[in-house]
C-alpha cells in the first residue's frame, strides 16, 4: 500500500475516478475494480463521507430507475419470482445453521451471513444485526465475507450468464436470488443488458421486503426488541414511480432522462463500494466465515438457475 503519497494527492486521485465513472467510458464491474485497487494500492481518503454516499445513492437510483419500468411487467416478473424467493430465503437460513455448526462458527456470525446471502447482503445483515444486537467484530466479519462475494459476483456472473446462454428474463432474475448487494446485482444485470437491468431490480426490491418478517423472527429467535426493526422505505418510493410512469403522461426528461442517469450514479456507487472493501478487511474475516459464505452463495446460486431453467 503506498500509504507515503501526499493525502490532497490522493484526494485529488479518488475525485477525479469518480467524476470518471459518471462518464460513458467506464462499465459497472470496471467501476468496482477500480476502487478496490485504489483503496488497497493507497488508501480511502474519506471513508465515512463514502460510506454514507453509497447508502443514498443507491437509494436515489433505485427510485430513479422506476421511472422507466412498466407497472404490469413487473408484477409478472415478481409473481414468477415469489416461490423462488421464499424456497431459496427459507433453504439458506435452514442451510446457514446446520453448515455453521459443522464448522463450529459462531451462532451470530453464521446466522448474520446466512441472513445476509438469503436476502440483500449488508442492508440485511444491518436491519438483523440490530435487532440480535450483534456485536460490531461479528458485524464486521458478515459484512466482509458478503461484499467480498459480492465483489467477485459482477465479475463471474455475467460470464456465466454468456456461457450459459442465459437470456435476459433469465438472467435478471436468477442475479436478484443469487447475488447478496442490490447494488451488486444491479452492477451484474448492467453489464449483461437493459431488460436484465429491469427484471433484476424489480426482483432484489421485492426480495428486499423480505427484511421485515426476517427482521421479526429474528427478534423472537434471539429475544430481541421490535422496535430495532428498519423499514427499507425507499421501496416504497420505487413502486410509486414505477405506477407514475405506468399511469401518469410523463415527460420525456422523467422516464427516459432519470432512469438514464440513474444507471451512471449507479456505477458510481459500485466504485464506492469498491473502495470499501480492503484486503485487510477479507483477511479479518478468517477462513470459516468465508467457507460458510460461499457453500451457501453456491447451493443458493445452482438452486435457483436449476428452478429458472428448468421450472419457470
Amino acid at each position: 500500500m503506498l500509504k507515503k503519497i501526499n493525502p490532497i494527492y490522493v484526494k485529488v486521485i479518488f475525485a477525479l475516478a469518480a467524476l470518471l465513472c459518471l462518464t460513458p467510458f467506464i462499465s459497472s464491474p470496471i467501476a468496482l475494480l477500480m476502487g478496490i485497487i485504489l483503496t488497497n494500492l493507497l488508501f480511502n481518503p474519506f471513508p465515512v463521507l463514502s460510506g454514507k454516499t453509497v447508502k443514498w445513492l443507491l437509494k436515489i437510483s433505485v427510485v430513479g430507475l422506476g421511472f422507466g419500468m412498466d407497472l404490469n411487467k413487473s408484477l409478472e416478473v415478481g409473481k414468477e419470482g415469489l416461490l423462488l424467493t421464499i424456497i431459496t430465503i427459507s433453504t439458506t437460513l435452514i442451510l446457514g445453521y446446520f453448515i455453521g455448526k459443522l464448522l463450529k462458527l459462531d451462532r451470530v456470525i453464521s446466522y448474520l451471513i446466512a441472513s445476509g446471502t438469503a436476502i440483500c447482503g449488508g442492508s440485511a445483515i444491518a436491519a438483523v444485526s440490530a435487532v440480535i444486537k450483534a456485536k460490531e467484530k461479528d458485524i464486521s466479519i458478515a459484512l466482509g465475507v458478503v461484499f467480498f462475494l459480492n465483489a467477485l459476483a459482477i465479475f463471474i456472473f455475467p460470464v456465466l450468464g454468456h456461457q450459459l446462454g442465459l437470456s435476459q428474463k433469465d438472467f435478471g432474475l436468477w442475479s436478484a436470488i443469487a447475488i447478496h448487494d442490490t447494488s451488486s446485482v444491479v452492477g451484474a444485470a448492467l453489464a449483461y443488458g437493459e431488460e436484465a437491468l429491469d427484471i433484476a431490480v424489480t426482483v432484489k426490491l421485492s426480495r428486499a421486503l423480505w427484511i421485515i418478517p426476517l427482521s421479526i423472527f429474528s427478534m423472537f429467535l434471539f429475544k430481541g426488541k421490535s422496535n430495532s426493526i428498519k423499514i427499507p422505505w425507499f421501496i416504497l418510493l420505487f413502486v410509486l414511480a414505477v405506477i407514475a410512469n405506468s399511469y401518469l403522461n410523463l415527460p420525456e426528461w422523467m422516464s427516459f432522462n432519470i432512469p438514464e442517469i440513474s444507471k451512471q450514479l449507479l456505477i458510481l456507487t459500485l466504485f464506492l463500494v469498491g473502495t470499501g472493501l480492503t484486503f485487510a478487511s477479507i483477511k479479518e474475516s478468517g477462513a470459516k466465515p468465508i467457507v460458510l459464505g460461499v457453500s451457501l452463495w453456491v447451493i443458493i446460486s445452482v438452486i435457483s438457475l436449476g428452478y429458472i431453467l428448468y421450472v419457470i
